[in-house]
Formats: C-alpha cells, structure tokens, sequence
C-alpha cells in the first residue's frame, strides 16, 4: 500500500484520469508504465505488472480498466490474417470530393477494411482491405468502395509479402 502511494505522488502530481488542454486523457508515468507492460504481453497478470511498476493488483486492474474505457488502449488478439484464410491485403488509396469524413466513417463500417486514416497528400483516405482472395479484393473495391457517393479514385497498392508489423512502439 504504501509504494502505491508513493508511486502515484512521485510519478506526477496530476490525477491520471484528468484530460488534457487538448481533451486527450493525461496520462502520468504510471499509467504509461502500465501500457508499456502490456505492450510486451497482453496476458501479463496484473499482480506482475503491479510488481514492476510499484502498485497492487487491484490499483493495476482500476488503471487498465480506466484506460479501456477512456479508449487509451485495446487488449486484442492479433492474428496473421494468411493464416486465418485472408489471403489478399491491399492498402487503397482514395480521393474524395466533398466530405472526407463521411468516406472514412462508411469505409470504416465495411467488415474487410481494417485500418482507416484521414491524411493529407496524394491521398484524401487510407484504408487497408484484408479479403479472401483476388475477387473479393476486387468486389470490395470496385463494387463498394468505388460505389460510395463523393469517391473520385482509388489506387490500390496490393501486398506481396509483410516483412514488418508490430504494435510496440511503447509510450515514448
């Protein structure tokens, strides 16, 4: 109990639930120690997680509950999509007249599209497709994506072989 109390006071002064000016939680070092945990395994016990970052499993279980909640972090199995029968991934870049928003918001409802992200560049919208073969690649793109009102092109960029992904880019 008492280097719970003394991490949260000489981690940061601020509540760790507080937002920000820009309306993003605060997070204080503690809660990003937490993520880092999980980050290196999602099935990490709380009570080791407390160990490593000075506070008891129960204080553990209410920081990660709280950053659920708030959308901080997600706890996911993350799967090899060859491996589960998707043997096509394209990224598709999109140009839109009118409301950029609206594209993003009905791309992100498709069940194939993984990966949605407003940019600015050559294109309005990224989005990544992962399907079961060549035709339901090209069924998404040309029947669905093409088919939304206010799309103006795609270019497809179609994968040949994934040499990196990985979601450990820490707290920094």
């Amino acid at each position: 109990m008492h280097s719970e109390a003394v991490a949260s006071r000489s981690a940061d002064q601020r509540d760790p639930g507080r937002e920000s000016r820009n309306g993003t939680p605060h997070l204080d070092a503690v809660s990003l120690a937490i993520i880092e945990q999980l980050q290196e395994d999602g099935r990490r016990p709380y009570a080791a997680i407390g160990k490593a970052v000075g506070l008891s499993e129960a204080a553990v279980r209410q920081r990660v509950q709280k950053l659920l909640d708030q959308g901080v972090m997600q706890i996911v199995a993350v799967t090899d999509p060859l491996t589960v029968g998707f043997r096509r991934q394209a990224m598709v870049g999109i140009n839109v007249e009118g409301d950029v928003e609206s594209i993003a918001d009905a791309l992100s409802d498709m069940a194939e599209v993984e990966y949605v992200v407003m940019t600015a560049g050559s294109f309005d919208v990224l989005a990544e497709i992962v399907c079961e073969d060549d035709d339901h690649l090209l069924d998404v793109i040309n029947k669905r994506i093409r088919a939304l009102p206010g799309v103006r092109s795609t270019e497809s960029f179609v994968y040949l072989k994934l040499k990196k992904q990985t979601y450990m880019w820490g707290t920094r």
